[in-house]
């Protein structure tokens, strides 16, 4: 049940895990991305600095005058918006293609939501949120991509999601240089419990275009399911979805385990239902299941393991591992 995994493509803002590079000369700590950069081709970008503020620099605003937005650098008075608008499009417009994006949280150009909007230059309270500059035109122009901010990635659930969205899309880039209608029916088969747990009802319409793929050219049939499969992906699946797989996949093994480990197993899905564990618990005991038995349906599905099992890990600071758990001068166990 070894998988194997081609490596993504993403644009990482330079400052998270790259280069010493935020406007006060820091480097920003990324578990996710210190530890996806040995699976991942990273493409580092520092909008602020390829525009000429320096490092470090001057912090800057977004300001919302006359009903537009500009950006702004209190200190200097200066107006750098042309400046980032023409660097958004000059960089993107030479980038080829990507699986995704991972961008600094709450900068005023780099983040994804949520930055904070002045009226002014001058010291005032915000009186909007919006995403940054730059992240603005990265949403513009691949809505269908993964987009996250490395503070949002600490989530369990938001970086599982992540993570299988941009695993999957470029398994599907792989796949869709070929142009080969059969090889979109192998895809779709080894995904169908992940696009399950996504989206019922894109999982039936992605069907029924593979069904028909003779009648459509290759072009067209790789376009259109590479528009449904954006959509699935597009939001992170409810747990009822994957409370609905896990169960699907448990009845698989109904006749083959001791009524213990069914109960076992019945006892880790309904922990992950009510929040007391996460998918990652039921779902690799399923997995094991899948290993043992050599069941072949689900041997090959990438619901088990849709992206690397180096990468399932919680960030350093979510366990004990690492840390001296006794340093603020409690005892040891015996």
């Amino acid at each position: 049940m070894t998988r194997e995994y081609p490596r993504p493509r993403l644009v990482v803002s330079r400052c998270i895990e790259f280069d010493p590079c935020r406007y006060d000369g820091s480097k920003i700590p990324s578990p996710t991305v210190a530890r996806l950069r040995e699976y991942a081709d990273c493409i580092p970008v520092c909008p602020e600095v390829e525009i000429g503020l320096g490092i470090p620099r001057s912090t800057v605003r977004i300001v919302r005058t006359g009903g537009s937005d500009r950006l702004m650098q209190p200190a200097t008075g200066r107006d750098v918006t042309a400046e980032m608008s023409a660097f958004a499009a000059r960089f993107l417009d030479a980038l080829h293609a990507v699986d995704g994006f991972i961008l600094k949280g709450g900068s005023p150009t780099s983040g994804t939501r949520n930055v904070r909007v002045y009226p002014s230059v001058e010291k005032s309270a915000a009186i909007a949120k919006s995403a940054g500059f730059f992240a603005r035109e990265v949403l513009k122009r691949y809505p269908e991509l993964p987009v996250e901010d490395e503070l949002r990635l600490n989530n369990q659930r938001i970086r599982d999601h992540f993570l299988s969205a941009v695993f999957t899309l470029t398994a599907f880039r792989g796949v869709e240089g070929t142009l080969d209608r059969e090889a979109l029916v192998q895809f779709h088969a080894e995904n169908k419990l992940l696009l399950l747990a996504c989206s019922q009802k894109m999982l039936r319409e992605m069907g029924q275009l593979v069904a028909s793929r003779a009648a459509v050219e290759p072009e067209a049939l790789y376009e259109q399911y590479r528009r449904m499969l954006s959509i699935a992906l597009v939001r992170a699946p409810r747990h009822t979805g994957n409370v609905n797989v896990l169960q699907h996949a448990l009845g698989y093994f109904s006749d083959r385990i001791s009524d213990e480990e069914k109960a076992y197993g019945i006892e880790m899905i309904e922990r992950y239902r009510h929040g007391r564990a996460t998918l990652a618990e039921p779902r690799s005991l399923l997995r094991s299941w899948a290993i043992r038995f050599r069941e072949p349906y689900l041997m090959n599905q990438s619901f088990f393991a849709p992206y690397p099992i180096e990468l399932v890990d919680l960030p350093g600071d979510a366990t004990d591992r690492g840390r001296d758990l006794w340093d603020a001068g409690e005892d040891p166990p015996p």
